[in-house]
């Protein structure tokens, strides 16, 4: 039996509430600049500027993006309970924008060399789920 993405720690997993109106507007095809205009505290908007950024080779403004999204996730966590630690599931959807943030820092960070960075993100994210990588890496 594996312990891949098993709460070993017995710490409740954090689920972020649903973002109905930025997953509705990105759905009908709105930019993430505008989605995030309207909606800065969306953590799935800045990560999809950051993408967006990384693959048009603007990874200073990759960075930059997937940080604050990264921070704007930090903000929702904390407001859901969170406490530092714990298991921040790729399963449950509203969870992703703040994971793929994490994602996005992470390989931005490798792209401009802040190697601690890198790591430190990339314990981070495994922490919250070890299969959210690979499912960010897939097209998930």
């Amino acid at each position: 039996m594996t312990d891949l993405g098993r709460n070993l720690l017995g710490i409740p997993e954090t689920l972020l509430p649903e973002e109905s109106e930025v997953t509705s507007r990105l759905a009908a095809g709105d930019e993430p600049a505008d989605v995030v205009a309207a909606f800065p505290a969306s953590s799935l908007a800045w990560a999809l500027l950051a993408d967006e950024a990384y693959d048009d080779g603007r990874t200073v403004e990759s960075y930059a993006y997937a940080r604050v999204g990264y921070h704007r996730g930090l903000d929702s966590l904390r407001k859901s309970g969170w406490r530092g630690q714990g298991p921040v599931p790729w399963r449950h959807e509203p969870n992703r924008g703040f994971l793929r943030a994490l994602y996005a820092l992470q390989r931005a960070a490798a792209a401009i060399g802040e190697t601690e960075e890198v790591e430190r993100i990339g314990q981070f994210l495994n922490d919250s789920d070890p299969t959210a990588a690979a499912a960010i890496e897939a097209g998930e």
